[in-house]
């Protein structure tokens, strides 16, 4: 075992685990396959860390060379390292070019999941000359999470309900203090078990899962990041600190940023039928669970209805395509948010058939 994180929390590794200093960023980094191999950069969600892909790392053809850090505010990184909110997802993604310029990588294929496939969205965006391919396994919308319309725009200006502003303080307490029981319907433990994977599937590595989930950096500068008084539903809206608050959809300055480049790479969208985290009646957006009646003071739809993130992501894919993109589309039945951990078979089939299909255009850095 290897202690990384803010609170020095034992995560245990499968691979290589190497600290790596960039321009920006001192960070832990997870590598398999040949040195010599085509690289692939694996970007974790929230609550989360690189560890979640070792397996699916592991399981790549011979010729990848896989590469998989813990983001800014996560895992193994320098908790010095705040997320510049007002930002977005910019200081993650120019994290990402820092340690392929420190990794001599000139371009990769790129997989994200959750809030690494917002990164990601950003990353192509701005750096599209550095993407081989892109693949999103159950992303975050192009608009943030949170508080927007079918069409993106915000409810509120200031982002009112969203970010910070949207997290639970049970949780947040019991995430501070580590609790692993299921005491609570809010324990980190419940909240895996019924919202991450589709019950009754458990992973056999949900111990480490959890400890990466406590080397999350916690904080009113960290996660779940400051708040804002606002005269919006519910009162708060997002501050300037966070991973969370870096999603919020005010942050997002230009959503579909990524369908502008002048070189489209090929994308691939993966998304668990059942995925209840990142979905069109998403179990931590405000809309959905006003809607569902767990939120009383909820203003109505027509004020913060919820947010259709799977039909936002599918249709700025759309305009992808018109704007001459490429993509791929599967949806894997019964499965929850994490494809590549609960349905390994299935996921495989369709992530090493389509790196293969566009391996000819890589370059090993």
């Amino acid at each position: 075992m290897q202690r990384f994180g803010v609170k020095m929390i034992e995560i245990p590794t499968l691979l290589d685990a190497q600290t790596v200093q960039s321009a920006r960023l001192k960070t832990r980094v997870l590598f398999s396959g040949p040195e010599d191999g085509v690289p692939i950069i694996f970007v974790h969600g929230n609550l989360s860390a690189a560890t979640w892909f070792e397996e699916t790392m592991l399981r790549l053809p011979n010729i990848f060379r896989a590469i998989a850090p813990d983001l800014r505010g996560y895992g193994g990184a320098d908790p010095a390292a705040l997320v510049d909110a007002t930002r977005g997802t910019k200081d993650f993604s120019d994290d990402l070019a820092a340690l392929m310029d420190e990794l001599s990588v000139k371009a990769a294929h790129m997989m994200g999941h959750s809030l690494g496939g917002g990164v990601l969205w950003q990353f192509l965006a701005d750096y599209p000359q550095r993407v081989l391919s892109l693949t999103q396994v159950s992303p975050s919308s192009p608009y943030g999470f949170g508080c927007s319309r079918a069409d993106g725009t915000p409810c509120f200006e200031d982002g009112a309900g969203s970010g910070a502003a949207a997290v639970n303080p049970e949780f947040v307490k019991l995430l501070m203090s580590q609790d692993t029981s299921t005491d609570s319907d809010f324990s980190p433990r419940n909240i895996l078990n019924t919202f991450v994977w589709k019950p009754p599937f458990q992973p056999k590595r949900l111990t480490d899962y959890m400890a990466t989930v406590f080397a999350q950096h916690t904080g009113d500068k960290s996660y779940p990041g400051d708040v804002i008084p606002s005269a919006n539903w519910p009162g708060v809206a997002p501050g300037n600190f966070g991973s969370i608050n870096a999603l919020a959809p005010n942050r997002q300055a230009d959503p579909l940023g990524f369908c502008r480049v002048p070189v489209k790479p090929p994308v691939l969208w993966v998304h668990g039928a059942d995925d209840l985290v990142v979905s069109d009646a998403s179990m931590f957006d405000l809309g959905s669970l006003g809607k569902l009646g767990f939120l009383p003071s909820w203003p109505g739809e027509a004020v913060f209805p919820p947010q259709p993130m799977v039909t936002q992501t599918s249709n700025a894919l759309d305009f992808y395509e018109q704007t001459g993109g490429t993509t791929e589309r599967h949806t894997i039945p019964n499965c929850g948010h994490t494809a590549y951990i609960e349905k390994p078979k299935e996921f495989d089939q369709i992530l090493h058939a389509f790196l293969q299909k566009h391996a000819s255009v890589a370059e090993a850095g």
